[in-house]
């Protein structure tokens, strides 16, 4: 087998397709590098700019009721510092969460901070950019499939042609083993310059002062090289089943090439296009329709209701009750909203599942923190904080003895003035044991894929005529 395995590494070595790979990958990892190094600080920027705005408006305010009925204002999303290994389609993806409060009822009665996400600008019928980024999840889903078929097309059916696989199996070798030194010859092969040139990407990435890679971003590259040679091995098996089955080397290229279109181009966009009319999702102007009828049936209860009081504390209660309907009532449309945004966007990623390429572009946007995947993840993040923060208003209520505890109005709330370190920050934090629950089952499709592939390889070569 270790005979067998040197012999297709010396022989690809010596070949043009060898040399052109390393140009090819070097050149594409060596772009990907620059580009990132000029676009990453600009970025990161961006975000340290805005998200201290909002902190430092969050901070001037020391009053308890304007702490509640403000909020703390928008919530950024934390930009990823290996976003050159999966752009994610981040465009077309809200980078904040915004709230706001609305006079809803009187002049003198106004409603509380409320969630509000900006509509997502996702194109739901190409879940994929439009645009083609040279990242690593461009490298990896593409040119690097498309260089394991150019390695293996003819690596049965041309020494078939040659007449040597006969010589070979005429010395009592073992198929299995010949076919299994086949595909390492070829893994080796492509391996050499696919990681040199990932090498180099990390060497420039990693020695710029803008770029910090800390631990976690170490462990998440491991995991994404693995998954790349996980489906380099994948269309490696593939390229053998072909040619294992098909006399001629021109017949297997142009085979491969064609599941290659079909698998790579064709099909993730065409299935998402088809799963995106499956269940269509509510629309804005739909929203925005039910969040004014909302308004409009609580303003009409609430000052129907209001005539008939005269009590003011009973009114103070009374007004109190409405503005958490109204908090409450309008989030919970608003999570309607997103939740059917997001089952559509999910349906359509789960079509097209069957397409190894897709399962690379969900795994790499996991681990590098990127992608939709990472949007959930930052609106859950949004949520939890929402919850501690509303939680922080109520228990520095209760804390102060001369309160009335009467929640969403100035006159029911505390006085004391509130220290700004005290209020709770915004984190958004990334959490790598949630990314591989996320990632989990693209894994185990993405190993099923290459179990497939590579058992039908050897049926064929088994049942192959020399």
């Amino acid at each position: 087998m270790w005979h067998i395995a040197k012999r297709e590494i010396y022989d690809n070595l010596n070949s043009l397709r060898f040399a052109l790979t390393t140009v090819l990958l070097l050149g594409l990892m060596l772009i990907n590098a620059i580009v990132h190094l000029q676009e990453h600080p600009g970025r990161m920027q961006k975000y340290h700019d805005a998200a201290t705005k909002s902190l430092n408006r969050l901070k001037s305010r020391t009053n308890l009721y304007q702490i509640a009925q403000e909020g703390p204002g928008y919530l950024y999303k934390k930009p990823s510092s290996l976003h050159f290994c999966a752009d994610g389609g981040e465009d077309f993806l809200a980078d904040n969460v915004h709230g706001g409060f609305y006079a809803w009822a009187t002049d003198d009665l106004a409603g509380f901070w409320q969630l509000d996400y900006m509509p997502a600008t996702l194109n739901r019928q190409n879940i994929r950019p439009d645009t083609i980024k040279i990242d690593w999840t461009f490298v990896i889903g593409y040119v690097l499939s498309l260089i394991a078929i150019l390695f293996t097309f003819d690596s049965i059916s041309g020494e078939r042609e040659h007449g040597t696989l006969r010589l070979t199996l005429a010395n009592s070798v073992p198929r299995h083993t010949v076919l299994i030194g086949k595909f390492l010859g070829a893994l080796v092969s492509i391996s050499v310059p696919f990681v040199l040139s990932i090498l180099m990407n990390l060497l420039v990435i990693s020695t710029a002062s803008e770029v910090r890679l800390g631990p976690d971003a170490w462990s998440r590259l491991g995991i994404i090289l693995f998954i790349a040679l996980l489906y380099l091995c994948l269309f490696l098996a593939l390229g053998l089943l072909v040619s294992s089955r098909v006399r001629q080397s021109a017949a297997s290229l142009v085979i491969l090439l064609l599941m290659w279109v079909t698998f790579v181009v064709f099909m993730p966009s065409t299935l998402a296009s088809i799963a995106s009319g499956f269940s269509p999702s509510m629309t804005y102007d739909k929203f925005n329709e039910r969040a004014i009828q909302l308004v409009n049936e609580l303003r009409g209860e609430y000052e129907a209701r209001l005539q008939d009081m005269k009590d003011p504390v009973q009114k103070m209660e009374f007004a109190g009750e409405y503005v958490i309907k109204d908090v409450t009532g309008r989030e919970r449309l608003i999570h309607e909203y997103l939740t059917q945004q997001h089952a559509q966007i999910q349906l359509a990623r789960s079509v097209t599942r069957v397409s190894p390429v897709v399962l690379v572009q969900h795994l790499l946007e996991v681990f590098a923190g990127t992608g939709f995947e990472r949007h959930q993840q930052f609106v859950e993040n949004v949520q939890r904080y929402a919850r501690e923060y509303r939680e922080f208003v109520t228990d520095m209520d209760r804390a102060d003895p001369e309160s009335l505890h009467i929640i969403g109005t100035y006159e029911g709330m505390s006085k004391k003035p509130i220290s700004p370190e005290s209020i709770p920050m915004f984190e958004d934090r990334l959490s790598l044991g949630r990314d591989f629950n996320a990632a989990a089952v693209d894994l185990l499709l993405l190993m099923l894929f290459f179990a497939v592939f590579l058992s039908g390889a050897f049926l064929a070569f088994v049942r192959v005529e020399v």
